[in-house]
């Protein structure tokens, strides 16, 4: 027992270590991130176990960036798509962190000085402007008016609103998936947007463009929610991690021990139990198989046959 413990305990601290955070991984439970339903190796699927990296929050790479043909990150990829795939706690609040991809950061661009005297977040900016109550100001101080936005990977630089359109002209090509009909385009569009304070866009691989952000981002999102209402750009505090390498099916174990507040194995892809039974088979059998492969190998060495023939030539006396 205190052999298993001491392995548990060696392999937990390699994974801090590797890491940078406590827990190390996270378990997927929803289909919010699939891309195929049958589920695939290298993009994440309920029941699948991620790392999550202690990665600085200015060196998350953005779709926006990673798919812009002029930008340094051009081509990045991971899980299965141009960008970084955040784990972040909607506005802050407590409960279970959402995993999703990073869209476009957007970060002021003008600011003024506040009010500091104000009484409540819309009196902070008498001559325009958005407040912002995690940026530092001119002063030195922590919050600011901003005044214009910029995301970068795009062609948007000190504007009031955002309006983007990802169709591989204005910025990178990202499809939607989904039937496009009524004026509805194919692929993402940002229309309009005035953020309410600088942040990440998320959105996940699966939600046909409907960004964690509403339907003030894109329309027709209907966002996710947390306690204080509809998810925010994700700020600095807010972010977990970044999701780092990942180990398919183990997670589901999890799941299926998982209480009434959990969604279950609802959303595990078919094949997964499939793998997940060929893993634990195979770590249950293994021992067997290669006890008896060794005993075979072991015979079979000139150390044993010699061993043999004086145990043989003893008898014969």
């Amino acid at each position: 027992m205190l052999l298993a413990v001491a392995m548990i305990a060696f392999l937990v601290l390699g994974l801090w270590a590797h890491t940078g955070t406590m827990p190390p991984l996270v378990v997927v439970e929803s289909s919010s991130m699939i891309h195929e339903e049958n589920g695939e190796v290298g993009s994440i699927d309920a029941g699948d176990l991620i790392l999550v990296m202690d990665t600085p929050y200015d060196n998350i790479i953005t779709f926006a960036e990673a798919s812009d043909r002029s930008n340094k990150y051009h081509g990045y990829e991971t899980h299965g798509m141009e960008g970084d795939v955040i784990i972040y706690h909607k506005n802050g609040d407590e409960g279970t962190p959402i995993i999703h991809r990073a869209i476009l950061r957007v970060e002021p661009s003008q600011t003024t000085s506040p009010n500091r005297l104000a009484a409540n977040d819309s009196d902070y900016c008498p001559n325009g402007g958005t407040w912002d109550s995690a940026v530092e100001d001119e002063d030195g101080e922590i919050g600011t008016c901003v005044l214009t936005w910029s995301v970068p990977g795009t062609n948007v630089t000190n504007s009031e609103t955002i309006t983007i359109r990802f169709d591989g002209y204005n910025a990178g090509y990202y499809d939607c998936k989904r039937m496009a009909h009524a004026n509805v385009e194919p692929y993402l569009v940002v229309w309009n947007w005035q953020p309410k304070h600088s942040g990440i866009v998320t959105l996940g691989d699966n939600n046909q463009c409907s960004v964690d952000q509403g339907g003030l981002v894109v329309n027709g999102s209907s966002g996710i929610h947390s306690a204080s209402g509809v998810a925010g750009p994700v700020r600095e505090d807010w972010l977990v991690g970044v999701a780092g390498g990942e180990i398919p099916w183990l997670g589901t174990v999890k799941l299926m021990l998982s209480g009434a507040d959990s969604p279950g194995t609802q959303y595990v892809p078919g094949s997964s139990f499939l793998f997940l039974a060929m893993v634990i088979g195979g770590i249950i059998f293994a021992p067997v198989g290669l006890e008896v492969m060794l005993k075979k190998i072991m015979q079979e060495s000139p150390e044993m046959r010699q061993a043999k023939l004086e145990v043989d030539y003893s008898s014969e006396e």
